[in-house]
């Protein structure tokens, strides 16, 4: 099948917002500040301006993730149940591939909820040599807290690897 034939596939690699400082215990506790609130609530108002509905969401387990995840979908109108994953807390660029590769065969979008720097560097890792250079050259300098990288993807998802992906735009914080 040539790749004109196949349809394209979305994914949207989001880091978390900005989460609270100071001492609570484990890393994972950590929940959203005020300031990441509004991020998630505008990331979730912008994903569903440009039409993005996710088939497959995939968060990582911390309480930041969770929270960002659930404000977004709360702001774009989606009723999706994230999988919420240990395995992608501790991913580094390998296990967050390999998380994608094997959701679901028939979604057309997914969205992962993670932090730095595995988002970005799974994002320069499956970007191809057909990716925006500008998308390109703002992920190599790492996602602020809500920064976003939207990528596209002719084939399978068990396909998906190393330079094979689109990177269409790098969003970054509206909040």
């Amino acid at each position: 099948m040539s790749v004109s034939q196949l349809e394209l596939r979305s994914l949207v690699l989001l880091r978390h917002a900005k989460a609270e400082r100071g001492d609570w215990g484990l890393d994972k506790d950590r929940g959203l500040a005020p300031r990441g609130q509004a991020q998630s609530a505008a990331v979730g108002r912008d994903l569903a301006g440009q039409g993005f509905v996710p088939d497959v969401a995939l968060v990582s387990s911390a309480k930041r993730t969770k929270q960002t995840y659930n404000l977004v979908a709360t702001n774009a109108a989606w009723s999706l149940m994230a999988d919420f994953l240990d395995d992608l807390y501790r991913a580094w660029t390998d296990d967050l591939i390999d998380l994608v590769c094997r959701v679901d065969p028939t979604a057309r979008a997914v969205l992962v909820v993670g932090h730095e720097p595995t988002i970005s560097a799974a994002g320069l890792a499956l970007a191809s040599g057909e990716s925006d250079p500008e998308a390109l050259a703002r992920l190599n300098s790492g996602l602020p807290t809500a920064g976003r990288a939207e990528l596209r993807f002719a084939g399978d998802w068990i396909d998906l690897g190393p330079a094979k992906a689109d990177l269409i735009e790098v969003i970054t914080p509206l909040a």
